[in-house]
């Protein structure tokens, strides 16, 4: 038991801890999540995961793997389907039809490998997968488009992609014992749709009780889990990894019945998935024994370069012939199809059954597929920003400013920040409030923002900063703490509390975003001195001009807002934190009219006659 627990924590440890240096990085956490285990597994002899966990591992992984693929469906949104649907179509059938063949033919031809075991591996590797693409596309910056196409392929196809593999390995056990084939893939099929039945009528059945009150809050979240894990196995026991399709079709109905309880569930969601997929991944490549590696050569080198260059580009430009999508994004899915859990999970099953019926070649499986998956997130992981740069799929790469509330303020300050090249919008629900953004050629967006239909009509992956600013100051409390969890408790500003407001009808603190300016202006302090005559000023920072000199050339009265340092990244001046400006800093202030030129040189000269009693004082006698 002792040796279970240290496991678990070790695990805990590599997986978040690797998260954490690829934030700080920002190289691809799937690399270095595989690296930490291999180095924990079979390099240093750590730990050994089926040794500690024997054979709880593998239901221990395949129930981590159904959750994370669950919570993937519930990100999935068939709205976003008006500009990829067809494209996500086409890969899900035609796709997988072209990128089974061709992998079978690159396995059999080019890595040797024996037809019905290369036939059942061809089936496997037409999964991505949202263990990792999700990652990449959450540390790069990508075009809604292909990243909306790369999200639905790796989450559809990943359960697509374990039954190729049941439909192989049934066809030749059953056809070897003189079964015919139409009798061992009718079945299959026919289970295939129970099994995504059983998800949809489970979807169904949480979505009609949540808001009816029959489970209450604080049982939501397991009773939720405690489903998708029921219907997971429920649907194994009617075919193998059939429970695949039932969590995922059960995410994908769930995210498109609009319950509203779901949306409470999301971070607590997102949160277990990043531990799943920290911890299998660390499992996973710990697990691998240097005699698994023994079987590679200098045909698989071959095969995994065929993979990449061939196989994958020929699926994608086959599938996509003729449709909307640009050569570029073509290209640019062609490059992008990282392999991760599934791949791995689904290998080494079958590479026991397959011994088991007398192909040796069944054992090449474990370590051929953990050499796809450590080339493709490789290769795939430190080349995606590159290659999205160079076909021009590239997003916005400075973080981006969105303000919630047109109001004179708001529309001065999103002209400062769009002359300094950050990207801003300004969302308002009022078109007539809007008119002072569209006459000054400002990105807004015309909506409720709390709306659930915004997340899917507004793309708020450019924007890692908001501020609340509407007239409202209830309002802006609501709006930080909504998005508090998407954007970052630490990134949700908001106006302070206004001095003659009441204390007693004060929000927490806890529910308000953090209050701008050192001093907290209000709602009604700002609209006062902006009628008063007050603007923004932005000023860049030297290593002659420091932010002393800065001070000096502005009126006493004025109060800094916030940094924009050179990679564009914001540090707002707040009641409770004051950024440390450096060279090549802009600082934003919002100050009253400037003085006039003789009170600046007083305040310059008043300055230097202090510094220098000072300097006179400390001096030694």
């Amino acid at each position: 038991m002792q040796e279970q627990a240290i496991v678990i924590a070790l695990v805990g440890v590599l997986g978040i801890g690797a998260q954490w240096i690829a934030w700080r990085t920002g190289w691809p956490a799937i690399v270095l999540m595989l690296a930490a285990g291999f180095l924990a597994g079979p390099v240093l002899g750590i730990f050994d995961p089926e040794h500690a966990f024997g054979a709880l591992l593998e239901p221990m992984i395949a129930v981590g793997v159904a959750l994370v693929l669950f919570e993937g469906g519930l990100s999935l949104d068939f709205r976003e389907l008006r500009h990829s649907g067809s494209a996500v179509w086409r890969l899900a059938t035609l796709g997988v039809a072209i990128g089974w063949t061709l992998g079978a033919l690159a396995a059999h031809q080019i890595a040797g490998v024996v037809w019905p075991v290369a036939v059942l591996f061809g089936g496997i590797l037409v999964v991505t997968g949202p263990t990792v693409v999700m990652p990449l596309l959450r540390q790069s910056s990508v075009q809604q488009r292909p990243a909306s196409i790369l999200k639905w392929e790796a989450i559809v196809n990943d359960p697509t992609g374990a039954l190729c593999a049941v439909v192989a390995y049934e066809y030749f056990r059953l056809t070897g014992a003189g079964i015919n084939g139409f009798q061992v893939v009718t079945p299959m099929l026919i289970a295939a749709g129970v099994a995504a039945l059983i998800g949809y009528v489970a979807a169904v059945a949480i979505a009609w009780t949540f808001p009816r009150g029959t489970i209450p809050e604080y049982l939501k979240v397991p009773v939720l889990f405690t489903s998708v894990i029921g219907v997971f196995v429920v649907a194994n026991l009617i075919e193998h990894e059939a429970g695949l399709v039932s969590v995922t079709v059960m995410g994908i109905a769930l995210a498109n019945m609009n319950v509203q309880s779901m949306r409470s569930i999301h971070p607590f969601k997102e949160n277990v998935a990043i531990l799943l997929v920290s911890g299998i991944f660390i499992l996973l490549s710990a697990s691998l024994k240097w005699e698994d590696l023994a079987y590679l050569n200098w045909r698989f080198g071959a095969f995994l370069l065929a993979l990449l260059f061939l196989v994958r580009p020929a699926t994608i430009l086959i599938s996509l012939l003729g449709s909307s999508v640009p050569w570029n994004e073509r290209l640019f899915l062609a490059w992008i199809a990282p392999r991760g859990i599934v791949l791995v999970a689904i290998s080494g099953l079958f590479a026991l059954r397959l011994g088991e019926l007398g192909y040796a070649d069944g054992n090449v499986l474990i370590g051929l597929s953990f050499a796809v998956v450590v080339v493709t997130i490789i290769a795939h992981g430190f080349t995606i920003d590159w290659v999205a740069r160079l076909l021009k799929v590239k997003g916005e790469t400075r973080p981006g400013l969105l303000l919630v509330g047109s109001t004179p303020w708001t529309i001065a300050l999103a002209e400062q920040m769009h002359q300094l090249k950050t990207p801003v919008m300004v969302v308002d629900s009022s078109w007539e409030r809007l008119g002072p953004a569209r006459q000054k050629g400002l990105p807004f967006y015309h909506g409720e923002i709390l709306n659930e239909a915004t997340e899917h009509n507004l793309d708020l992956a450019p924007f890692q900063v908001l501020v609340a600013a509407t007239d409202n100051e209830a309002y802006n409390t609501l709006v930080c703490n909504e998005f508090a969890y998407e954007v970052g408790r630490d990134s949700v500003y908001q106006l302070g509390q206004s001095s003659d407001e009441d204390d007693r009808h004060a929000l927490p603190e806890s529910l308000r975003g953090r209050a701008l300016f050192e001093s907290g202006f209000g709602v009604t302090e700002v609209a006062n001195r902006l009628e008063s005559g007050w603007v923004f000023r932005k000023t860049k920072l030297s290593d002659n001009f420091k932010f002393e000199d800065a001070q000096d050339t502005l009126p006493q009265a004025a109060n800094m807002l916030l940094l924009v340092l050179e990679d564009g990244k914001m540090r707002f001046f707040t009641h409770a934190a004051r950024p440390t400006p450096g060279p090549g800093d802009t600082v934003i202030s919002f100050s009253p009219p400037q003085g006039s030129a003789q009170e600046q040189g007083q305040r310059r000269a008043a300055k230097k006659a202090a510094a220098k009693s000072k300097g006179k004082t400390q001096a030694p006698a």
